[in-house]
């Protein structure tokens, strides 16, 4: 209907007048040769008499047509190249004129006998003419260039040709599924952004704490708060970006508590009608690399049978609430999921089938990573996808959840709660920096003894020299590219 539409603007365009008669001022006039070609556009005159918005069409392709010509105006930096590449253009034809297959033209004849200089040899004149105007062309392309992505460079941002390769790069980039939550996963998405923009993660829905508790109460919409911090990291301006998600407002308003990317997110959710429509507009408009979305849209909540909270050491507890099982400061023995079994997302099954690399963690074992896995269908969709399933091991331990745990100790809790084959390899660290200490409560996860090891377990200096209980996002984004192109061996 478009194309008949445009066929009849540009036949009539009467019937599109402006004025006191209105949209279609001049219909009446037109009516006769409308219904002379109508059979040929599929319409009724009636029916066109009375559609909203048809000259408006009109006028927006008119107005497309006219704003090509804005590049001729003055100040646009535009036609002094363009003519530049003109002449530029002009010269290596004449340079030209010599080459077989070109000295028959009239045009280069012409210039042949009347114009050249009878005084110059033909093939210095040749090399002369084809070397100014390759000149000329480069130069009138280089500022072509230079004038109209001007408008589009950030002060700070480094060259253009920089920026152009590095993106056509991750363009070709592999297919990244990172699942987990918290801080370890937002020091994942900042090294793999880097590598690829076919990044998918997978983040839990389990958070009941802080400001995202209090919208999941209030509003009963999903805890943004670990969404937020992904789309912080996967955002060409982090630094900028990540301050404004993570600001907070102070005590002395009715905001106490809440950070802004949390409202944002709340408002979008209003907006859009639904948080997955939410985030995945929020990632358009900030331009974010990759997405960012949950495991399920169900309302979750994790659940931990622990140990060591009162003084009889056998003595288990239930506790319900993410935020309540790390206060609880005891020794987390199992977890499970309210409901049990929570519908995933059918985004989350889509992106782990077709990934080239699965990755789990870093991230607080018991409430960033196997909350995610505790969703049956994506537990299930893990162990059935071809790609390479990494579970990547915790630098330190983590006071409440996994004190004294080594690395063969995480393995069997994930062993417990999914099974021994969701993953296929492990990666953690071996660079332990001394004795320098990590702070109360939390030591290094250390490797076991080789005796101890029953699965794949492959190690690198993944560490943060600056925050050593953490990981070092280009160490351990480097480490998982090897998996892709196949280069990772055992150390």
């Amino acid at each position: 209907m478009a194309l008949q539409e445009a066929g009849i603007a540009k036949s009539y365009p009467g019937l599109f007048a402006g004025g006191g008669g209105g949209p279609l001022a001049n219909f009446h006039a037109e009516a006769e040769r409308i219904e002379e070609i109508s059979p040929f556009f599929d319409f009724r005159p009636d029916i066109l008499y009375n559609r909203p918005g048809l000259r408006e069409v009109a006028m927006k392709r008119l107005a497309g047509r006219e704003s090509h010509l804005k590049w001729l105006l003055p100040g646009m930096h535009v036609k002094r190249w363009l003519l530049l590449l003109v002449v530029g253009v002009f010269l290596i034809g004449l340079g030209t004129a010599e080459l077989p297959g070109v000295v028959g033209l009239a045009a280069w004849t012409y210039y042949r006998q009347h114009i050249r200089p009878a005084f110059m040899n033909p093939t210095l004149q040749m090399l002369l003419l084809v070397t100014v105007g390759s000149i000329l062309v480069a130069l009138a392309i280089l500022r072509l260039n230079r004038s109209l992505l001007s408008a589009f460079r950030r002060t700070d941002q480094e060259e253009v040709v920089e920026v152009v390769y590095r993106h056509h790069q991750r363009q070709r980039g592999p297919k990244v599924v990172a699942i987990g939550g918290g801080h370890g996963l937002n020091t994942l998405l900042r090294g793999l952004k880097e590598y690829t923009d076919d990044i998918t993660a997978i983040v839990t829905v389990a958070d009941d704490g802080g400001s995202s508790g209090r919208l999941r109460r209030d509003l009963g919409m999903l805890p943004p708060g670990d969404f937020r911090n992904c789309i912080a990291a996967l955002s060409d301006t982090e630094g900028v970006m990540s301050q404004l998600m993570q600001y907070r407002f102070g005590a002395d308003t009715d905001l106490d508590g809440h950070s802004f990317g949390n409202l944002y997110l709340t408002a979008m959710t209003a907006i859009t009608g639904s948080f997955e429509a939410a985030l995945e507009e929020t990632v358009r408009v900030l331009a974010v690399r990759g997405k960012v979305i949950p495991s399920t849209l169900a309302q979750v909540t994790l659940c931990a049978d622990v140990k060591g909270i009162d003084r009889d050491d056998d003595v288990w507890r239930r506790i319900r609430g993410e935020s309540n099982i790390t206060a609880a400061q005891g020794r987390v023995q199992r977890v499970c999921l309210e409901p049990e079994k929570a519908p995933a997302y059918p985004e989350a099954i889509k992106a782990i089938l077709d990934a080239d690399l699965i990755v789990a963690g870093p991230g607080s074992l018991y409430t960033s990573v196997l909350p995610n896995l505790l969703v049956s269908d994506v537990a299930r969709a893990v162990a059935a996808a071809r790609a390479p399933r990494v579970y990547v091991c915790n630098v330190a331990t983590q006071a409440g959840e996994t004190q004294g745990y080594d690395v063969s100790a995480h393995v069997d809790a994930l062993h417990r709660h999914v099974g021994p084959k969701l993953f296929d390899t492990v990666l953690a660290n071996h660079a332990f920096l001394g004795d320098r200490p990590l702070g109360a409560g939390v030591d290094w996860v250390r490797l076991p003894r080789p005796e101890a090891v029953n699965y794949r377990l492959i190690t690198r200096d993944l560490v943060d020299r600056q925050y050593p209980w953490r990981h070092d996002p280009k160490k351990l984004a480097q480490a998982l590219m090897e998996f892709v192109v196949g280069r990772l061996v055992d150390w």
